[in-house]
């Protein structure tokens, strides 16, 4: 009861750790810790305990897929919720000189960065966006495949070549279609075709890149050079919560 009415005078910043069964809930500057199933009655159970506190900012780490239904669930709602890169939250870990056995994102540090760095709500991709992102991030997944073989191969044992060459072989062709079908999604949008060739005119950037940022980062063009920074985490930060 106590840790409820404090954060109703101090601004509430809570951490969703997201699994594909469970949402592990933690408040900032609270032992609090409590978990939900990750299903539509865990959202309503979940809604139904943030609404009287009227949470500044609630966290949740970004999966691609994992978390994309609770925070529809939390936004519709009208909480104001956002999903944030891992790696971002990992960075900040290091940066603030936390350090755990494990490389796995808890809640408790979700909330942490939540407080400390404060990203910006924004609002829910549309499903093209949706789409482009899925299939890039599967782009990604094989790319991942494709390298573990790789080195798997270098320490393999001969009778195993033949296995792993034509599993290399498979997520190779793979990869080329998740190239060919990125590019025919981007093609057909005219916004998107417009936005890849002034992406690609910028030296470094190829098409890869370009399909990235416009899945990733569809406020460019929209905002000015420190906004789009921070919003893409590259802009630095105070660590003004301790050492």
């Amino acid at each position: 009861m106590n840790q409820i009415q404090s954060s109703s005078v101090s601004p509430l910043f809570v951490g969703i750790d997201v699994s594909g069964s469970f949402l592990d809930i933690a408040f900032h500057e609270s032992s609090e810790l409590f978990r939900l199933a990750n299903s539509p009655d865990g959202f309503a159970q979940l809604i139904h305990r943030l609404l009287p506190l009227n949470p500044q900012l609630i966290v949740l780490e970004a999966t691609g897929k994992l978390e994309r239904a609770v925070l529809e669930a939390l936004c519709q709602a009208g909480l104001p919720a956002v999903a944030v890169n891992p790696k971002r939250v990992r960075d900040f870990a290091r940066s603030a000189g936390v350090r755990a056995k494990t490389d796995r994102i808890d809640a408790r540090l979700i909330a942490r960065y939540g407080a400390t760095i404060k990203p910006e709500v924004r609002p829910l991709n549309d499903e093209q966006t949706q789409q482009l992102q899925a299939l890039i991030l599967r782009r990604a997944q094989l790319i991942e495949m494709l390298t573990a073989e790789q080195n798997r191969r270098k320490r393999a044992h001969k009778s195993a070549l033949p296995s792993i060459d034509e599993f290399i072989r498979f997520i190779s062709q793979r990869i080329k279609d998740a190239d060919r079908d990125i590019d025919a999604f981007l093609h057909a949008n005219d916004l998107w075709r417009k936005t890849e060739a002034v992406l690609r005119s910028v030296p470094g950037i190829g098409k890869g890149a370009a399909a990235v940022l416009i899945a990733f980062l569809p406020e460019l063009g929209t905002l000015n050079a420190r906004e789009i920074a921070s919003l893409a985490g590259l802009a630095p930060f105070n660590s003004d919560s301790g050492a």
